[in-house]
Order: structure tokens, then C-alpha cells, then sequence
């Protein structure tokens, strides 16, 4: 109240916007504009139009002034007392008024009374906080893609509030942090933008430690021949945290594309896996050759041979046995970050001898020990046999065909029966000492 009091006294408004909005990135010069639009919208809401008034601002001197324009007509012909003034009282102003001309009579801003002020005051918070919008989007909206760096300022359970450099709120959402990451307030954390939402003018600029075109732009920072032109990223797939799989080109024949990027004994990547929270980082040579691509992507596997269906982008490859689980990963890992890599949906089998072959027999034959919508399940990915299904990892028959573990853990047990493949035994355990 004293201060909306004082400001009804002294009306030195400019300064205590200016105050305002310092640290808003508002230059004066729009500042100024705001403030004269907001003056006019409330002199709208008091005397019905605004057109016959003017607003001077006057930012050097930190004050304003205001001025309302109306026609001299003659006494009791006046219909419109805000734009048309009578000739008796034009002349208690300046003598010399006659009917026609126009009357320029300054107004005391005070006497509009405290809801003025009040109405002002509000008008012009909700046109700061539409242009402080306006400047955060303006700021974010191309800069999709690029890393920026950020002071942790609130930890939540949904998402990590961060600050820039000029105290514009940035999202984290959990969704896009490293899941063994630990934010504390007050530390500079590293992230990419991924997207800048701007719903209803309210922008919110999202991050992300967890998108691929993090660890893409990571890499272009750490090697110049990225930054050069001379190595292109092609392809990257990662689950955060944990793997990532990267596909480099070259297009200059005496550069070493996975050396330059990996760098020596690792040395360019070492500062990435550290920022990524111990994220192991393969880099492969890119090629258009689909074969030859999978076959890179699933490293350190050795592929003995592939089959490839270009229309659905499906791949068929096998494996000597030993090489099978390489292939596969920890959880399922490495073909899935394959997978990703190369745009292919790849299953991967184990190789059988001929011999092998010809003793196969049509899962239809186990209907009465194995329940039918079991079989249904395992046909539907492909495997019509009981060799092709032993023949199959184990992940992806829980995965490919949607059935529990415990599901297919005993149809490999029917099956290995069948031909007498009993599970390999574990070792017995040392006896105590």
C-alpha cells in the first residue's frame, strides 16, 4: 500500500519498471513502448477510447506525461465530455479558445486513483511476462540440437529445473536423465535441447543427457576432424548409461575415421564416457553395404553368414555357437544397440551341420507335450522346427514371442529331450577347506 501510495504521489513509475524488469533481457527502448501501451489501455478502461489522448514517456528523466485532446464546442452542445469540451470551460484554461479548435490539457495521472495504479501495474506485469516469453523462445527455438550448460537450481522427483547464463528456467525431465545420474543444486550440468515447446505463449525448453544428439555432439567437440568436415557421424544408437554404438565415415582415404575418433589409448572418448556416467562407447566405419554394416555393428561377434530382407528390413544371421551369446550382449544389449544402428530388426542363430539339419522335426510333432498357442507363438517369428528353435537365443524367444520365461524354458526342455541336448551341467562347487 505505502509504495502504490507514493508512486499516486510522486508517479516516478518508469524507475520502478526498469527496476522490474532488469534482469528480464528487456531493452529500454521496448520497455518504453510496453509502458505507453499499458498507460493507454488503462485510460481505454476509464474514459472508453484512448485515440485523443497522448503518452510521452520520458525514459532520461524517468518520468511521463499525459495529455488529453478535445474539440471546443459551444456551452450545453457538449455530448462527448472526453473528446469535446465547452467554450466556457476551454476559456478557464487559455482566454483565447474559440469554438473548433483543439484543446490540449494535461492529465494528473494521481487523480486516476488507486485502482489506475493497480490496473497498470497488472497490465504491464502480464505485458513483461509476455515479452520475457517471447525473448526465451526467440532465444531457444533454432538452437534444437546444440549443448548448452546450466546451474542445477531445483531437484524434483519428475524432472531437475536448471538455469542459463541470463536466469531462464531449462526442463530436465527424468525421462531424459542417465539413470545412475545425481544432480546437486549449484553444480553445472551439461545437456542437449532437445525440443522447445511453446503451448498457449508459455515456452518451456527441454533438455535431454539421454538423446543420441548428445553424445553426437559431445564427440564433434572432442575431435576437430568432425569439426573439420573430414569425418561424418552417420549413425548413433544408445542406451543411456549403459552402451552406445556409433557409425563414422571418412571422406578422405588416409584418415582413419574410428582411430581420429577414438583418439590414442582412447583419449578422446575417456572425457565422454565420463560425462555419459561410464557409458562404453564402440565406434565402427560406416558402409552402405547393409551385409557388412550388421556385421560391424554386432562386434566382437564373428558372423559366419546373413541373410538379408531388404523390404521389411529384417536380417537372418548365424553364428558359430561360442559366437552367439558376443552377439547377443549382456541383456540382450549389443544386438539391440545393432538393431538400432542399422535400422534392422536382426535374429540371430546358432549354425547346425547338415546331419543336424536332417534330423529336424515340425514343432506341430510336440502339440501333445507343448500347449498349441505356445507353438502358434514361436511359428509367428518364423521358427517352424524344433532345431530352429534350440537354434535360438533364449532372450530372443522371450522377447520375439512375447512368452514368460518360464514358458520357454520348458519348451527348449521338451525339445532338447527329443534329441537328447540336455542343458549343459554347472560346474560342482569347491568344498570348503
Amino acid at each position: 500500500m505505502a509504495a502504490i501510495k507514493k508512486e499516486a504521489e510522486g508517479v516516478n513509475l518508469v524507475d520502478t519498471f526498469t527496476q522490474f524488469t532488469q534482469d528480464k533481457n528487456i531493452d529500454r527502448t521496448t520497455l518504453v513502448s510496453v509502458l505507453e501501451e499499458s498507460f493507454r489501455n488503462v485510460i481505454a478502461k476509464i474514459f472508453g477510447s484512448d485515440e485523443n489522448f497522448d503518452v510521452i514517456v520520458n525514459p532520461d528523466k524517468g518520468d511521463f506525461e499525459i495529455y488529453r485532446n478535445r474539440t471546443v464546442v459551444a456551452d450545453g452542445e457538449v455530448e462527448d465530455e472526453n473528446k469535446e469540451i465547452s467554450l466556457s470551460e476551454a476559456r478557464k484554461i487559455e482566454d483565447d479558445y474559440e469554438e473548433g479548435e483543439e484543446v490540449s490539457e494535461r492529465v494528473d495521472f494521481k487523480k486516476f486513483g488507486r485502482r489506475a495504479i493497480l490496473n497498470l501495474r497488472q497490465t504491464l506485469a502480464s505485458k513483461i511476462l509476455e515479452l520475457e516469453h517471447d525473448s526465451l523462445y526467440n532465444k531457444y527455438k533454432d538452437r534444437v540440437g546444440q549443448v548448452v550448460s546450466g546451474e542445477v537450481y531445483q531437484v524434483w522427483k519428475r524432472e531437475v529445473l536448471v538455469v542459463d547464463e541470463d536466469n531462464n528456467e531449462l526442463i530436465l525431465p527424468k525421462s531424459e536423465q542417465i539413470p545412475n545420474d545425481q544432480y546437486r543444486k549449484g553444480e553445472t550440468i551439461r545437456a542437449v535441447i532437445l525440443r522447445v515447446d511453446n503451448e498457449n505463449n508459455n515456452p518451456k525448453i527441454i533438455l535431454s543427457r539421454t538423446s543420441p544428439m548428445f553424445l553426437e555432439r559431445l564427440l564433434e567437440a572432442e575431435v576437430p576432424e568432425i569439426e573439420d568436415g573430414l569425418i561424418t557421424i552417420r549413425r548413433v544408437a544408445r542406451m543411456p548409461g549403459e552402451r552406445a554404438k556409433i557409425a563414422v565415415e571418412s571422406y578422405d582415404e588416409r584418415i582413419d575415421p574410428v582411430g581420429a575418433c577414438v583418439g590414442v589409448k582412447g583419449s578422446r572418448v575417456h572425457g565422454i564416457v565420463r560425462e555419459l556416467g561410464n557409458e562404453n562407447i564402440d565406434v565402427i566405419n560406416f558402409t552402405t553395404n547393409t551385409k557388412l554394416f550388421i556385421q560391424r555393428a554386432l562386434s566382437p561377434a564373428q558372423v559366419s553368414s546373413i541373410t538379408i530382407d531388404e523390404e521389411n528390413h529384417k536380417a537372418e544371421v548365424y553364428l558359430r555357437p561360442e559366437e552367439v551369446s558376443l552377439a547377443i550382449g549382456r541383456g540382450g544389449l549389443n544386438i539391440k544397440l545393432a538393431s538400432m544402428l542399422t535400422e534392422y530388426t536382426i535374429d540371430v542363430f546358432r549354425e547346425v551341420s547338415e546331419s543336424e539339419a536332417d534330423e529336424d522335426i515340425y514343432l506341430d510333432e510336440f502339440a501333445d507335450e507343448i500347449d498349441e498357442w505356445v507353438i502358434e507363438s514361436i511359428k509367428k517369428i518364423g521358427l517352424d522346427t524344433a532345431k530352429a528353435v534350440l537354434n535360438a537365443p533364449r532372450e530372443m524367444l522371450v522377447e520375439k514371442a512375447d512368452l514368460e520365461e518360464e514358458t520357454v524354458d520348458h519348451l527348449l526342455e521338451v525339445l532338447r529331450a527329443e534329441f537328447e541336448e540336455p542343458e549343459a551341467p554347472q560346474a560342482p562347487e569347491a568344498p570348503e577347506e
